[in-house]
């Protein structure tokens, strides 16, 4: 029986000529993540082990991101456990502030992650570097720790569902409404710990960012991991970014699946997923009058520089609408020096908007966009539960950064195509 790529790449880590779905293994690790949050968490975890040493300094990845810069004296505390930790274990790839960024973007960025690699961190999205043809996994703190001390890990194998993407996609239409609608399609519950293989014609039309927020939301519709194959476009990105070694994988021919979607990108529309869950969106031709109180830009789904210059290109010249606080947050910090030598920096501000520091800040309710009781929200980023961005009664209302910066302007969801000339 054929495997699945992610099937192939587990095999290979764990020492094994093939694996099956639902078979427990133990697998060699390439990258384990923290972030200031959960390696806050996993480090008397991994004391607990009696290590005094991580197994090697420049697999285990430190970002301090989430509420960095520190909003208050507990996140302060977080974060000099971990700056402290990093300095005695001696780990090479401790992000800190001044070189930090948001963690899915930064490590691709630095060539940390290349196809192949088998990684986990702390954070539920690291499923992004599946862009990569690498298999990446969120998981907890206490898995972090063992897999700091030890540099493994244990798996299920995941079975695998099937996207075949074909045709390509209108100009507004990104890899953010790629992924809302699967997720509509199939619901938060639909890819549960299965793993989603994206394969078909249609990939070569998708850029890298394209791909990497796709991955990034896989968690969303309740996956392992989200992989793309592994091609031309992804092996450039790889020779600019990193000097690893890397693994090309490829699904076998007879790999089973669960399940096969054939989603036909030039048939998709700007979508946004209405509160409180990610499954229930709504094309841009189907929304009505929904008028909001914040607009943020950024995170580890849509903070990349293409997200950048679509935002300022839609910006450029006009006006945020008044009452809407329009927060615009580069993923990296050169991701931020990027967008100050193209000039969106100047069309931000003199559009009304706010440009941040990389931080992940209101994603999770953190700092740098709160809302209250009865605001609404458009954000770039990767979940609207009840209460993720501030009081239970406000609305995150997810879309891509056309859509959203196309609402800071109308200060109502709003079509991007009815902001041009």
């Amino acid at each position: 029986m054929g495997m699945t790529m992610t099937q192939k790449i587990l095999a290979a880590h764990a020492g094994m000529e093939s694996v099956k779905a639902g078979q427990l293994i133990q697998a060699k690790l390439d990258i384990v993540m923290g972030n200031d949050i959960t390696t806050a968490v996993a480090i008397p975890e991994f004391k607990k082990t009696g290590a005094t040493e991580v197994f090697d300094r420049e697999k285990v990845v430190v970002v301090l991101d989430h509420f960095t810069p520190n909003k208050d004296i507990k996140a302060a505390e977080q974060c000099k456990s971990c700056r402290q930790f990093a300095y005695d274990t001696k780990i090479k790839n401790f992000f800190d502030v001044g070189e930090v960024g948001i963690e899915h973007a930064l490590l691709p960025e630095k060539g940390i992650v290349v196809p192949g690699d088998v990684v986990i961190g702390a954070d539920s999205h690291t499923c992004t570097y599946g862009a990569l043809g690498a298999f990446s996994t969120g998981i907890g703190s206490t898995d972090m720790a063992i897999g700091m001390a030890t540099g493994e890990c244990w798996f299920k194998v995941p079975s695998a569902i099937k996207f075949h993407l074909v045709g390509k996609p209108s100009k507004y239409v990104s890899g953010k409404d790629v992924i809302l609608h699967i997720i509509g399609l199939i619901g938060v519950d639909g890819a549960l710990y299965q793993s989603m293989e994206f394969t078909g014609e249609g990939v070569k039309e998708l850029s890298m960012d394209d791909r990497f927020t796709i991955a990034n939301m896989a968690i969303e519709a309740g996956a392992k991991n989200g992989i793309f194959p592994v091609d031309d476009l992804t092996i450039a990105y790889t020779k600019e970014h990193s000097i690893k070694p890397y693994t090309v994988y490829e699904a076998d021919e007879d790999a089973q699946y669960e399940q096969e979607y054939t989603i036909d990108l030039s048939t998709l529309r700007p979508t946004v997923s209405f509160p409180h869950l990610p499954e229930n969106t709504k094309t841009i031709d189907e929304v009505e009058d929904i008028k909001i109180d914040q607009v943020v830009i950024g995170s580890c789904t849509n903070g990349r520089f293409s997200d950048m210059k679509i935002a300022a290109d839609i910006l450029r010249g006009k006006k945020v609408a008044k009452g809407v606080r329009t927060i615009i947050i580069p993923a990296t910090q050169k991701i931020y020096l990027d967008c100050v030598k193209a000039g969106y920096v100047e069309d931000f501000i003199n559009a009304g908007a706010i440009f941040s520091t990389p931080t992940c800040g209101p994603c999770l309710g953190g700092h740098m966009g709160i809302m209250a009781a009865g605001e609404r929200c458009v954000s770039t980023t990767n979940r609207n539960f009840v209460g993720r961005m501030g009081h239970v009664e406000s609305e995150v209302y997810l879309a891509s950064p056309a859509v959203a910066a196309a609402s800071a302007i109308a200060g109502k969801i709003a079509n991007p195509e009815n902001m041009e000339g």
